[in-house]
């Protein structure tokens, strides 16, 4: 399960972080697209050091090798607009990306270890950002096997079990996190769920 930053600021946002880290989350990634290079130092040397292998960089990719970051994910302009990032790095990294159509996914490259998949619900942070096709029925079409999909866009206690049921390899939460309460409690029974239905 990966949980994805909320792109605005949270209160108490780190806090809620590493605890989510402490409850067994294996990957947050770090989406802030408003942050220059000095906000996002900051915000990365506020969480604890222990999790560092654990974030994935959305941007400011070179900050990576600097605090030991080896997972960077590509938005889709970025993949399409860039055809050299594999040896833009000096260490070997992690790479995941973004897409929006299984036609998309279909035609990644070997590179990405996963790739998410939206929406495949109505989104829960974005207003009128909903889908335009099936994405369960769309996953019957894929070739790819290759790259892990992930399923990103409303996913929420409901439909875990549903998402993981038909086909996508895991979830991710965006939403659902941060419009929560108590995210740290959604994020544990969202885990539960996910964790019954794979064992």
């Amino acid at each position: 399960m990966i949980v994805i930053t909320s792109p605005s600021a949270i209160s108490g946002e780190i806090s809620i972080i590493d605890s989510l880290f402490e409850e067994g989350l294996p990957l947050l990634h770090i989406r802030k697209p408003e942050f220059c290079e000095a906000a996002m130092i900051r915000f990365i040397d506020q969480i604890k050091v222990e999790f560092r292998s654990n974030l994935v960089l959305h941007s400011h990719h070179q900050l990576a090798e600097d605090f030991g970051i080896n997972r960077i994910h590509f938005s889709e302009k970025d993949r399409k607009d860039s055809h050299d990032f594999p040896t833009r790095f000096s260490k070997p990294c992690r790479y995941s990306t973004s897409t929006h159509s299984i036609e998309d996914f279909n035609s990644l490259k070997k590179d990405f270890e996963y790739a998410f998949l939206s929406p495949v619900f109505k989104s829960i942070s974005k207003e009128e950002y909903y889908p335009v096709k099936d994405l369960f029925e769309s996953l019957t079409l894929k070739t790819n096997t290759n790259t892990k999909v992930i399923a990103l866009g409303g996913i929420d206690l409901e439909n875990v079990k549903k998402t993981l049921e038909n086909g996508f390899d895991d979830v991710a939460l965006l939403g659902s996190i941060w419009n929560s309460e108590n995210p740290v409690k959604h994020f544990k029974l969202c885990q539960q769920i996910a964790h019954s239905y794979s064992v």
